[in-house]
């Protein structure tokens, strides 16, 4: 068997995969009689059923919801586009140009910069050299000294130049750690990093890892944010269109997984050759049940509002400290599938607050009027999201296909087993499927 590697992002590791065959199944047996079972319906588990099926298999793709997507969703609500939570594509993602076609998505972009609401004034601030829009704001925004401007180019060319394994091997510190050891004001950190980043890592003291900082940070400098035209659920929508030999079965829950066996929780036994867990191993797999997942949560709320207090396509940042808030966006400020009533406006909380979802509409009702000038604006949903992104350490961006396998026939994938990127998740569904190809390979 010679596997197919047209779609691969392969290490770049120098490494000898080591081929283990442990399952006894016959020789004579077809390829699309190998019962290969993929845990999960998000992006991890679409990518590694492509991969099978561009070597001939036909897995089973089980998900508990009603449709594929995991944590990457869109909902239609009073015709407006409800992303479940505010995401954003990153074009320079390597596995993501891989693997979507940009094209088709119809990928509406961001400016490259943001919008700062301090004691109810808005001021810009972007990279000129990308939007030339974006210079005269920039200059007279007064956020940061002129020393951060120069850092910022300084870093700017120090992340062109490093590679993305380089970042992934440096020592970790804090983000907050990086910042200041780069040497920026605590002004332009609270000004701007702070509310910046938090909305991005959804936790406000910035611990995030200063890999996934410096990743991330390469990836806005080399590509651009954005948003398929029919929502973020358009990307998952999108690989599952490409698969033509998958079984998908929906609203079906797992109970637990072992060898060989898949329990699912109606009480049904189901026998699989392989299987890849494509979600959070913790609750499935019992010698996992000490290693469950942390998780960072989030509040995202839509609003339909009269005007734009943003008029062009940019993130806006509320800096004051006792603000709930952290971001907002109007999504109807690019372009979308569905035609807008009025302006749809989505509102990020990334701190911790206790209160029931009644008293956060109230109390962000009233910070958008005191920092972001929005008198009126008419709530339509309110997503509480328990497991937005996974609180990891250690983070790399790459794994061997080997590194994936936990038995001898449940292999692991998912941005939990990297960090929480869709480019994670896209590299570990690949990784998984990898290896099972080379454990089938050597039978």
């Amino acid at each position: 068997m010679r596997l197919n590697t047209d779609n691969l992002i392969l290490p770049s590791k120098s490494s000898t995969f080591v081929y283990c065959p442990l399952l006894k199944i016959k020789q004579n047996v077809r390829k699309q009689d190998y019962k290969i079972n993929i845990i999960g319906a998000g992006v991890s588990g679409l990518i590694a059923a492509r991969v099978l099926e561009n070597n001939g298999y036909s897995p089973v793709i089980i998900e508990a919801t009603d449709r594929a997507g995991g944590r990457v969703k869109t909902d239609i609500v009073d015709d407006y586009q409800l992303d479940q939570g505010f995401q954003v594509l990153l074009t320079a993602y390597p596995a993501a140009q891989k693997y979507l076609d940009f094209e088709a998505l119809e990928l509406q972009q961001f400016l490259p910069g943001a919008t700062i609401f301090k004691n109810g004034k808005a001021k810009t601030i972007g990279d000129p050299l990308r939007n030339i829009s974006l210079l005269m704001p920039t200059l007279l925004s007064g956020i940061g000294t002129f020393a951060d401007k120069l850092k910022i180019l300084k870093l700017n060319n120090l992340l062109k130049r490093t590679k993305i394994t380089e970042i992934f091997a440096e020592a970790e510190k804090t983000t907050l750690h990086y910042l200041s050891d780069f040497g920026f004001s605590e002004e332009m950190i609270d000004q701007f990093f702070k509310p910046f980043l938090s909305g991005i890592f959804l936790e406000p003291e910035l611990e995030t890892s200063s890999r996934m900082f410096e990743f991330v940070y390469k990836m806005f400098g080399e590509g651009f944010a954005a948003l398929p035209k029919s929502g973020i659920e358009a990307i998952p929508r999108q690989l599952k269109s490409h698969l033509n030999q998958t079984t998908f079965q929906f609203n079906t829950e797992v109970k637990s997984v072992e060898d060989r066996k898949i329990h699912l929780t109606n009480g049904t036994e189901l026998e699989s050759h392989f299987t890849i867990v494509a979600t959070d191993p913790s609750a499935l797999v019992s010698n996992l049940n000490n290693q469950e997942t942390e998780w960072k949560s989030c509040d995202t709320l839509y609003f339909e509002t009269n005007k734009r207090t943003i008029k062009k396509p940019l993130i806006g940042l509320i800096v004051n400290k006792d603000a709930l808030i952290n971001n907002i966006f109007y999504r109807t400020s690019i372009p979308s599938k569905t035609v807008a009533k009025k302006e749809l406006l989505s509102v990020t909380i990334v701190k911790e607050h206790g209160l029931s979802s009644e008293e956060l509409i109230m109390r962000v009702q009233k910070e958008l009027q005191q920092y972001c000038g929005v008198y009126s604006c008419r709530f339509i949903k309110h997503y509480s999201i328990a497991q937005a992104l996974p609180k990891l350490n250690g983070l790399e961006y790459e794994m061997l296909p080997s590194e994936t396998r936990l038995t001898t026939g449940i292999f692991l994938a998912g941005d939990t087993q990297l960090n929480g990127s869709l480019n994670a998740a896209m590299i570990s569904g690949e990784r998984a499927a990898l290896s099972v190809l080379q454990n089938l390979e050597s039978i």
